[in-house]
C-alpha cells in the first residue's frame, strides 16, 4: 500500500518552488484549502502563477498569499467580489498580472489538461476582447475560439474524507473545481477533515481516485474563510 499521508501542512507544501503554477480549489470560500494556503505563505515560494475561480477575500487565504507578494499572475474568472481588496489594488498599481477566463471555459481548460486534450474550441468569447489574438474557426456556420488546456505543477485541494491511498470525497458544492484540478496537476496536495483507513470509503462514493493524489494531510478542524473575514482576521 502506498501511504500518501503527510505529517503536516508545512511538510505537504515544502517543495513548491519559485515560479510554480499552482491550482487552488474553491469557489469563493466554499472548498478553499485555507490551511494549505497559509502553509504556502509560511514556506515562502514566490513568483507563483495561481489558477482559481477568484482572487480571494479579506486578508486571509488566497488574498493573504497575494498580499504577501508571492503571486505574479492570476488566472481566474472573478478577479473582484464584494470583499476582495488586495488583488484589485495590486492590479491597478500594475503589480500583478491577470488572465481573465469565463468560468465554464476555466473549468474546461482544467478538465482538458487532466484528460490529455491540449486545446478545444468554444463559442463563449467570440466577438469580445478575450478572443483577441486567439485562433478562431467556423463549425456548422458558427464561430469558435480555440482555448488551450491549463496544466499546473501543484494543486492545493480541500476535501471532506480521504484515506491514506488518496481516495477523496467532498462536502457537497465544496467539490467545485477540485476533482478537475487533481487531474490537471503534476503534484496534488490535499487537506482533509477526516482521514479514514484504507477501505473505509465505499468505492461507489469516491469522487477523486487516489491515482490523482500525491499527498494527504489531516486538518480535523479547518477554519472557514468567511468566519475569519467576519472576525477581521489577517494572515500572517
Amino acid at each position: 500500500m502506498i501511504n500518501k499521508k503527510s505529517p503536516s501542512v508545512a511538510a505537504a507544501v515544502e517543495d513548491v518552488f519559485d515560479g510554480a503554477v499552482v491550482m487552488v480549489g474553491g469557489f469563493g470560500a466554499s472548498g478553499s484549502p485555507i490551511e494549505l494556503i497559509h502553509a504556502l505563505i509560511d514556506q515562502g515560494a514566490k513568483d507563483l502563477t495561481l489558477i482559481n475561480n477568484n482572487t480571494g477575500n479579506g486578508e486571509v487565504g488566497l488574498a493573504a498569499l497575494i498580499a504577501n507578494g508571492q503571486v505574479s499572475k492570476m488566472i481566474c474568472s472573478f478577479p473582484r467580489s464584494s470583499q476582495s481588496r488586495v488583488f484589485p489594488k495590486l492590479y491597478r498599481e500594475g503589480k500583478i498580472e491577470l488572465e481573465l477566463v469565463p468560468q465554464g471555459t476555466l473549468a474546461e481548460r482544467i478538465r482538458a489538461a487532466g484528460a490529455g486534450i491540449p486545446a478545444f474550441y468554444t463559442p463563449t468569447t467570440v466577438g469580445t476582447v478575450l478572443a483577441e489574438g486567439k485562433e478562431q474557426r467556423e463549425f456548422n456556420g458558427r464561430s469558435y475560439v480555440m482555448e488551450p488546456w491549463l496544466e499546473a505543477d501543484f494543486a492545493l485541494v480541500k476535501c471532506e474524507v480521504a484515506d491514506p491511498l488518496g481516495n477523496l470525497t467532498y462536502n457537497k458544492t465544496a467539490r467545485n473545481f477540485s476533482p478537475l484540478m487533481c487531474m490537471a496537476a503534476t503534484t496534488t496536495i490535499v487537506q482533509t477533515k477526516h482521514l479514514v483507513a484504507a477501505g473505509d470509503i465505499d468505492p461507489e462514493h469516491v469522487i477523486t481516485p487516489g491515482i490523482f493524489v500525491n499527498r494527504v494531510v489531516e486538518v480535523a478542524d479547518p477554519v472557514h474563510e468567511d468566519t475569519l473575514i467576519a472576525e477581521g482576521a489577517s494572515y500572517p
